[in-house]
């Protein structure tokens, strides 16, 4: 998992690109984890002042799914992140599906 620096770098350069992109009227889709709310809330403070009220599309996936998924790219690419169940697991237990009250929501079954 990476350090705390890092992830922080990387939001960062996140909010910042997202802004530039904002600004010049783009639109703009993010695929960043998101796992709890207070992220999502964050990005949604960062929108409001630009007018821009984000939509959240959440792919809801269950435990087996994912993983069945890791369990199969497991190795198969140089790149692979090795992730072991008990890692995919926990990570599933932490994460915090989106709700329609933290705004417009749109919710994908996988």
């Amino acid at each position: 998992m990476p350090s705390a620096e890092v992830v922080a770098e990387v939001a960062a350069d996140l909010k910042a690109r997202l802004l530039r992109h904002v600004a010049a009227g783009n639109d703009v889709v993010l695929d960043f984890g998101f796992w709890y709310r207070r992220q999502r809330d964050e990005f949604r403070a960062l929108l409001e002042p630009q007018g821009v009220v984000p939509e959240t599309v959440y792919v809801a996936t269950s435990l087996e799914t994912i993983l069945s998924r890791v369990g199969d790219r497991h190795g198969k690419q140089a790149d692979d992140w090795p992730l072991t169940e008990q890692t995919a697991t926990e990570y599933f237990r932490r994460f915090e599906p989106p709700t329609p009250e933290e705004g417009p929501l749109g919710i994908i079954g996988a």
